[in-house]
């Protein structure tokens, strides 16, 4: 299969580097749509019931979403203001799709008590359609901000969404900006040339290209979180930049043993080209895991970021080898080295690691155990606009709300909808779970009670009274919604569904692992070892974001929790990052193996033929992750830190250390399998002849 690739891109290399041009207009065409289509609604689950109680309010409701602006100045009293202010009240009443906007100064609660800030919500109609609401917004929040005050901020609702969009579109061509030219320096170090650094550029921009391309085609069935679009350009930024790397290094070395530029690309696509297509496999049967939770965004992120690595795959497989055909013959061979000068430091550490592999094991583990202890407290929020950069105007509302008005003002509330037969008693008990409480009617007679919490919109008291009304509803029918209710049921179905996608992604990459090694505990060991510097890497996230600990260095503050979308996505694409850099080191092991016998010296002789792109592969995907994070979104730090740290501990300590340490304690039995399993892996196993193999059969 691979071989056969290989001959497609060097038969017509201009056709296939053609058609990924068109690919390339295409993403930054059409692709770039996405930006318009992001959605801040992340904790939605299809079929819990605060969605079906949020779907049935949108129906029966006559009044629809709402937005809010906040006037801030010394006194919002002063006759000049109060006057623009109910001018703009008055102007917004009537602007089509809006249904009401209270007077800030006749209604309790909507001035602030130092006379220097005042709310004005905006509620729309219900039914609108899209188009119409946004028109709506979009003249409300215009007319709003004409007030002529010292500090006037609008958001909520519709607006939030599209502000967060904006502001993602504007992250990422910032971090591109930055990543992508520190990337071509480390690149040229690397390579020492502009050519065979230019080439795994190209790549990666084919990976952006695929992210904005398979987000904008996902959108058109499901939503697409505002945080997806920095995920998945990240990463297939960092994939496709690793990808390249790995077959630009094999392809410089088959130069060295051959002048046929056609020769050593097919060397090249059969060896390297090997590990990627299983890298890229193992990181997308990685993110399947998500497929199995029943989040809207969960398994819109699964989706598109394997599509996204799949793209990636399909460049390293098509695009570069084309690239290579093409121009690879104005790039230098690797330079000739003495017999054991290439790849020393790694060589030495291997060795070490080999003869002290008891003492490594012993300290390594119980270090990577210390790190991970914060995750046993690790708990998850939606969050509020504490999570967003302080220049953004969702965040300036709530500083200027948090600044003037009293705790928990603003703060969504948790929504009670009791049916029409529900009985008085029922109700009463309800309004009495908090004293701010305020209900209303529907036309069909159902109840709508509003219980304000104490504290913030997802916090310990929120999430409280919802499991308090779904204890003492007894067999009413009364369904509760709102920001804590889908918390709640969030969180139900993560511990619900959280071992059905472990089995489901270990079980693949076990399958996946087998194939490539013929070994049931090579995938064993490598599963353990991975485990172990992702729990690493997600307990320093919780000690940084959860409980607070040097958070202002990355422009953050400790939150009480991590975000939702951060801990499921750091498990499923820190885990397929983890396998990349395994199935690059297995590669060349298992190479040293078949050539020697020795299982001990392929140990060495691996690690000194990978370790050096596995660790340009990870500074590299540093780079580009750290560059991500300069946004300031909370979540994408969260993810950001969580992948840097997840791939630099398994590109270093575990790569370097506790892999030769294990194999070295397995010996020979490390590449063992029962005889029924190394007869289906020899019959259907991808066995691509790699070039050590042929030079011995062309010698014998």
């Amino acid at each position: 299969m691979l071989s056969t690739l290989a001959r497609a891109a060097t038969r017509r290399p201009l056709t296939v580097i053609l058609l990924w041009v068109l690919f390339l207009l295409l993403g930054f065409g059409l692709g770039t749509g996405v930006f318009a289509r992001l959605s801040d609604n992340v904790p939605e689950v299809p079929g819990t019931e605060s969605e079906r109680a949020a779907q049935y309010l949108d129906r029966a409701d006559p009044t629809g979403r709402s937005l809010i602006g906040v006037v801030e100045a010394e006194a919002v009293s002063d006759p000049d203001l109060r006057g623009e202010v109910e001018r703009a009240v008055a102007d917004v009443r009537a602007i089509d799709g809006v249904a009401a906007v209270p007077d800030p100064y006749a209604t309790g609660g909507l001035t602030a008590g130092d006379g220097q800030a005042l709310l004005i919500p905006v509620t729309l109609e219900g039914g609108l359609d899209d188009a119409a609401e946004e028109r709506a917004v979009d003249a409300a929040a215009d007319r709003l901000k004409e007030i002529d005050a010292p500090g006037v901020h609008v958001s909520g609702g519709p607006l939030l969404g599209k502000q967060l969009g904006e502001r993602a579109q504007q992250d990422v061509a910032n971090a591109e900006l930055i990543s992508l030219p520190v990337v071509l320096a480390l690149l040229l170090v690397v390579f020492g040339g502009l050519r065979a650094a230019g080439l795994p550029l190209l790549v990666a921009v084919s990976g952006i290209a695929g992210a904005f391309l398979a987000l904008f085609a996902f959108s058109q069935f499901t939503d697409i979180s505002v945080y997806a679009i920095q995920v998945t350009t990240m990463l297939g930024l960092g994939l496709a930049v690793d990808y390249a790397l790995l077959m630009v290094v094999r392809f410089r070395e088959e130069r060295r043993r051959t002048e046929d530029v056609t020769e050593a690309v097919h060397r090249t696509v059969a060896a390297a080209g090997r590990t990627v297509l299983f890298s890229g496999l193992t990181v997308a049967v990685s993110l399947t895991g998500l497929l199995v939770f029943r989040s809207v965004f969960l398994r819109s992120m699964g989706l598109a970021v394997a599509a996204v690595v799949v793209i990636d795959m399909l460049a390293a497989l098509t695009l570069l080898p084309a690239l290579l055909a093409r121009f690879g013959g104005r790039i230098a061979p690797a330079k000739e080295r003495p017999d054991g000068a290439e790849g020393r430091l790694f060589a030495r550490l291997a060795r070490f690691s080999v003869r002290r592999r008891v003492a490594v094991l012993a300290t390594v583990v119980p270090a990577l155990l210390v790190l991970a202890l914060p995750v046993t407290s690790l708990t998850i929020n939606i969050g509020d606009a504490r999570q967003l950069p302080t220049d953004t105007e969702a965040r300036q509302l709530y500083d200027t709300v948090e600044a003037h008005f009293p705790a928990g003002a603003g703060v969504d509330p948790v929504t009670v909808v009791a049916g029409a037969d529900t009985g008085p008693a029922t109700i009463g008990r309800v309004l009495a779970l908090s004293p701010a409480a305020h209900s209303r009617e529907l036309p069909d007679g159902t109840t709508v009670i509003s219980l304000p919490p104490t504290g913030s919109v997802d916090g310990a008291a929120a999430t409280e009274l919802v499991k308090m009304v779904r204890e003492l509803r007894g067999d009413e029918p009364v369904q509760v919604t709102g920001t804590a209710a889908r918390l709640v049921d969030f969180r139900e179905m993560l511990a619900e569904r959280a071992p059905w996608a472990a089995v489901t992604v270990l079980a693949g990459i076990f399958a996946l692992l087998f194939a490539f090694t013929g070994s049931v505990l090579i995938p064993l060991r490598t599963i353990v070892t991975t485990l172990l510097s992702l729990g690493a890497a997600l307990g320093v996230v919780v000690w940084v974001f959860q409980d607070g600990h040097l958070a202002g260095l990355l422009g953050a503050e400790g939150l009480g929790a991590l975000s939702l979308t951060a801990p499921p996505l750091i498990v499923a694409i820190a885990f397929g990052l983890a396998m990349d850099y395994e199935l690059f080191i297995l590669a060349r092991m298992r190479e040293a193996r078949q050539l020697t016998g020795d299982d001990e010296e392929a140990v060495v002789t691996g690690l000194r033929r990978s370790g050096r792109v596995v660790t340009c592969a990870a500074l590299l995907l540093a780079v580009v992750f750290g560059a991500f994070m300069t946004g300031g979104f909370s979540p994408i730090l969260q993810i950001g830190l969580g992948l840097t740290l997840a791939v630099l501990i398994d590109a270093t300590i575990v790569r370097m250390l506790l892999v030769p340490a294990t194999m070295s304690l397995l010996g020979h039995r490390a590449w063992w399998a029962p005889k029924a399993l190394r007869r289906a892996h020899d019959r259907y196993g991808l066995r691509e002849e790699a070039p050590a193999e042929r030079e011995l059969a062309a010698q014998s």
